[in-house]
């Protein structure tokens, strides 16, 4: 039977989450604060923990920085619907956490109701995640064709010991879609920090979250990135350089493609695969409209958005690169990605951008 730690320093949300784990056949156990969860770990050795973020004494986030450390564990993060809360969040992700749930916002909140289906769905989203793979500390790319001469640029700092270089010159005006869910958003800051600036790319990442999140998402990678980063508006017209992260609960799709400039456009229309925003919406409109150099990537997450949008980019001409099975904590999209065999290159999650510099490098172009 798969165990469930549940740490929560509110007795009615210990009891609320522990019900709903255990009618859905987990073990549960309990603790109340960071420290008690640390200990219980160790102890129990549960196979997920949940963890809320705000808690006395130790922290959440402080509580998975010492499980991840001691115990690795694969941790759900539960947060408050504030933008102090989807930041604290952001930072659990970064120390190790997998993925994180939206919280109700009271003890009486009528979206306790809603709370078990999401619930139960994000815990079995993680069941599988090797979390020692969360752990690994955030790497910078090689280089893109192994070159450090003139004809290289660093790029942003991500806090590492050296500074990524990629080689060039680089094409005009290419453009990325990026689609990611469980396990994506640590992934996705490695990759965007990493590009270079001398890439110029037009960067349009879809990851699933909710609309409570996505602008604190683009508001930390605005302000780790050297591209300017945005939570994507109606009618926001990209140029080299900048990235638009899609907002929650809103497909994003592309529009055009005029003088290298990407303008897009919002809608709610009907969920793909159960999500809005859906990668495959960006991805195939991005494949039918978008007339500059194009690649596609497909990261970490569970499901299938995003294959058909990876088989349509390459049968626009544009490249194509999933994320390998080691360094995805959950491989669902990437494989089905893979599936269609429409994938040009399978790479660890630090060798994307390397990937990415390749694919627009002007030799490159020039032999394709």
């Amino acid at each position: 039977m798969t165990s469930v730690l549940v740490v929560d320093d509110s007795q009615f949300m210990r009891t609320v989450i522990g019900n709903i784990l255990a009618d859905n056949g987990y073990e549960v156990y309990s603790a109340s604060n960071g420290k008690k969860a640390v200990a219980a770990v160790a102890e129990h050795d549960p196979d997920i923990v949940t963890m809320d973020v705000q808690m006395p004494g130790m922290n959440g986030i402080d509580a998975v920085t010492e499980i991840m450390a001691t115990n690795p564990t694969p941790i759900l993060m539960l947060s408050a619907h504030t933008s102090k809360g989807a930041d604290e969040t952001f930072e659990a992700l970064d120390k190790g956490a997998v993925d994180f749930l939206a919280k109700p916002s009271g003890e009486v909140s009528p979206n306790i109701a809603s709370l078990a289906d999401r619930l139960v769905e994000k815990v079995r989203a993680v069941e599988g995640v090797d979390a020692t793979s969360m752990t690994e500390p955030r790497a910078t790319a090689t280089a893109a064709a192994g070159s450090t001469d003139e004809g290289a640029w660093p790029t942003h700092d991500t806090g590492g010991d050296s500074e990524t270089t990629a080689s060039g010159p680089y094409v005009k005006h290419p453009t990325i879609v990026i689609g990611a869910s469980t396990g994506g958003p640590k992934i996705v800051e490695q990759i965007v920090t990493s590009l270079p600036v001398a890439l110029g790319a037009k960067v349009l990442v879809v990851q699933h979250m909710p609309a409570s999140f996505t602008d604190r998402l683009a508001a930390r990678l605005d302000s780790l990135s050297n591209y300017d980063v945005y939570e994507a508006t109606d009618g926001l017209r990209l140029r080299d350089g900048d990235i638009a992260i899609a907002r929650g609960d809103y497909h994003m799709e592309v529009v055009s493609n005029v003088a290298g400039n990407v303008r897009i456009r919002l809608t709610q229309e009907e969920r793909r695969h159960g999500v809005r925003p859906a990668i495959d919406v960006t991805m195939e409109t991005a494949a039918e409209r978008v007339s500059d150099p194009l690649c596609g990537v497909t990261l970490t997450g569970m499901g299938k958005d995003g294959a058909a949008g990876i088989a349509a980019i390459k049968e626009a001409g544009g490249a194509t690169i999933a994320q390998d099975e080691a360094s995805s904590p959950v491989f669902g999209i990437p494989k089905q990605a893979i599936e269609t065999g429409c994938v040009d290159q399978v790479l660890s999650a630090t060798d994307i951008p390397e990937g990415i510099c390749s694919v627009f490098s002007q030799e490159a172009q020039s032999h394709g």
